[in-house]
């Protein structure tokens, strides 16, 4: 019974002996471990990435704790990517033995970190070549397996304990510059606290940073403030993309990343407080936000990434469920799913974002409504693009306008054009401007060349037209720019009366919204509305309304206009100050604008909107009033007409 005791005894003993030389072993040869290991970084920097790497010194103290100076990484033929004076951390011996240098505690005392461009060469280039086993194009990439490989290598190198004083990070990008120095980063059992000093060309704030992070267990909730007074201004963007943006307060919270299977769930939520943005492309004033949240959970899959459907966005009083899909398993696929459950319309007009809808502000509104919109783009088969927008009303009525009074249509008002930020000028929509021309003193004919080229289906549709968003949206993205709208008589009428030209998603969204309430309230109706737009838009330079356009270019009232001058007045309506160059220097239409009216008269014909009776004994397009004189009509050499008239009288005398 005792025999087999004394062989465990004995043989557990052995193991302690092992265990033991292993672990003097480890302490006599650690810096010799710690030197190859360095040397196969500075190998790596070097093959891989053309950069240099170097440490002046290298040692342990202790066990596991290792001081280091003066490392340099720098690329190249490039300016220094980082320089850090003096680094202490604590790292796992037997993770050192397969080279594997995992970080414990990190301590850094002055250093920087820089990110250069100098024309076009970056100093970080190298370091966003792909690995070449991820480059592998005969290999499809599983996202989930690829997000969750770097993820994970990026938080086990973040210590679990840290204390950083003096550090810098820096950006200069051709000469825009932006310089964050860290005067205290500490994180200690799980708490983090930072205090940030920012300068960059025209602001200087101090920033505080404090939290939880746990970065083993990939949860952290960490929120940003201001030390000093005012909002939190975001560097860099300003200098780099003209974007102006700023917060009172920012939270970030991740509770969980899980890969089970063959997906990856990124869990949590961010918030905002105060949000201001200011950029040319969105609005004319700062967009102001007040509160904003989004709980999100991302979904990676061998084939998709996606923004799951449990995610909702609240924007003020405004709760959204979003889904966005990124799939590649069959064919490159985009979808995009947004779900505005049922909730009261005031609620909705009051949490519009301050200076991006200027217009509604003021605005009341009675009832509820919920909204659904359904997009799906396949880019190997763009034809088959889906996009259904619906919205259920329920008791909706406005009950008072904002700065935009829809019923300002039905009456008489004064309209001015704004070009370019110039105001122009006041031109009557009423009786009272002898200009003016009701819509049943307009040639027939001109109502139907204007409804074909502008908009067929106006006295059937709701203000948009969803074949027309679709093929819009198609052209969009195959030349990568807003190159094509799908404006209706409708959206230019709203524009034109109550909105500007600029060319900013405020405008655009606006446009929309104004277009919705006009065309779903019977607040003006078909009729009045064609009217109205017959007489303010502009049809040549200073020309405001079908009445003076008439006599402009035909010297005519428009009820006169015959089927080849409505046809060549609705061919110009998208570019009307630049209607001289359609005429050559004789003063007659070129070429290709008697093949555009040709091709529309054509149209009108297949649709029955014109009978061939219309066009009997009209003659080519003559220009005869004072648009006459914009056009370069080449006057003939008078000295070389009278030549040519002396040698015909000596040739015939001879």
């Amino acid at each position: 019974m005792n025999f087999p005791k004394q062989k465990i005894y004995k043989a557990l003993k052995i193991l302690g002996i092992v265990i033991l030389l292993l672990c003097i072993g480890l302490y006599y040869f650690r810096n010799s471990l710690l030197n190859q290991a360095i040397a196969k970084v500075t190998h790596k920097m070097a093959v891989q990435y053309q950069s240099n790497f170097s440490v002046k010194s290298a040692t342990f103290d202790g066990l596991s704790t290792i001081k280091l100076t003066d490392v340099v990484l720098a690329p190249i033929n490039a300016d220094t990517l980082v320089k850090i004076k003096n680094v202490e951390t604590s790292i796992s011996l037997s993770n050192l033995l397969i080279g594997d240098v995992q970080v414990g505690t990190l301590k850094v005392d002055n250093g920087y970190i820089q990110l250069v461009k100098k024309g076009k060469k970056r100093n970080f280039d190298a370091f966003l070549k792909r690995d070449r086993e991820e480059t592998d194009s005969n290999e499809k990439r599983k996202y989930a397996a690829f997000a969750y490989r770097i993820i994970s290598k990026v938080l086990n190198l973040v210590p679990t304990d840290m204390d950083l004083k003096n550090f810098k990070f820096k950006i200069d990008d051709n000469g825009k510059q932006t310089n964050i120095a860290v005067d205290k980063l500490v994180l200690n059992n799980k708490q983090l606290e930072t205090n940030l000093h920012v300068q960059a060309k025209d602001f200087d704030q101090r920033w505080n940073i404090k939290g939880f992070a746990d970065p083993r267990n990939k949860k952290a909730d960490i929120r940003f403030f201001n030390l000093d007074t005012g909002a939190i201004r975001v560097p860099y963007l300003d200098q780099r993309y003209n974007l102006k943006a700023s917060f009172d307060s920012i939270r970030l919270n991740v509770q969980n990343i899980d890969k089970s299977g063959s997906e990856l769930h990124i869990d949590g939520y961010t918030s905002i407080a105060n949000l201001k943005i200011n950029h040319p492309k969105i609005a004319s004033k700062d967009v102001v936000i007040k509160n904003a949240r989004f709980d999100y959970r991302f979904l990676l899959g061998d084939s998709f990434i996606s923004i799951d459907s449990s995610s909702t966005m609240q924007l003020n009083k405004i709760k959204v469920r979003p889904y966005i899909s990124y799939d590649t398993e069959k064919d490159t696929i985009y979808t995009l799913k947004v779900d505005i459950p049922k909730m009261k319309a005031q609620d909705f007009i009051v949490s519009l974002p301050d200076g991006l809808f200027t217009h509604f502000q003021g605005m009341q509104a009675t009832g509820n409504f919920d909204y659904k919109l359904d997009f799906k783009f396949n880019q190997n088969k763009p034809n088959t693009l889906v996009f259904d927008s619906k919205l259920n009303k329920e008791d909706l009525r406005i009950t008072k306008y904002g700065e935009a009074d829809l019923n300002k249509l039905n009456g008489e008002f004064v309209y001015r054009a704004i070009i370019q930020n110039v105001l122009q000028r006041p031109v009557l929509v009423g009786n009272a401007n002898p200009n003016y021309t009701p819509l049943d003193q307009i040639s027939p004919y001109l109502r139907k060349c204007v409804l074909t080229t502008e908009d067929p289906s106006f006295f059937s549709h709701r203000g948009f037209i969803n074949e027309a968003f679709k093929q819009s949206i198609l052209k969009n993205i195959r030349t990568k720019k807003f190159s094509r709208g799908a404006s209706t008589i409708s959206m230019q009428l709203i524009k034109n009366v109550f909105l500007t030209r600029e060319k900013t998603l405020s405008r655009k969204l606006e446009e929309i919204l104004l277009v919705y309430i006009l065309e779903n309230n019977r607040i003006v109706s078909k009729e009045r509305m064609l009217e109205v737009y017959f007489n303010i838009i502009e049809w040549g330079p200073n020309i405001y309304g079908i009445g003076e356009a008439s006599h402009f270019y035909f010297q005519k009232s428009p009820a006169d206009l015959n089927v080849d001058e409505c046809l060549y007045l609705a061919t110009i309506i998208p570019k009307p100050r630049k209607f001289m160059y359609q005429f050559n220097d004789q003063g007659n239409l070129k070429d290709y604008a008697v093949k555009n009216q040709k091709f529309l008269k054509n149209l009108m014909f297949r649709r029955g909107l014109l009978v061939p009776e219309d066009t009997i004994g009209i003659l080519p397009v003559y220009i005869s009033g004072n648009a006459r004189s914009l056009i370069k009509i080449k006057v003939p050499d008078s000295t070389a007409i009278k030549t040519d008239s002396l040698a015909v009288d000596d040739e015939f005398d001879l």
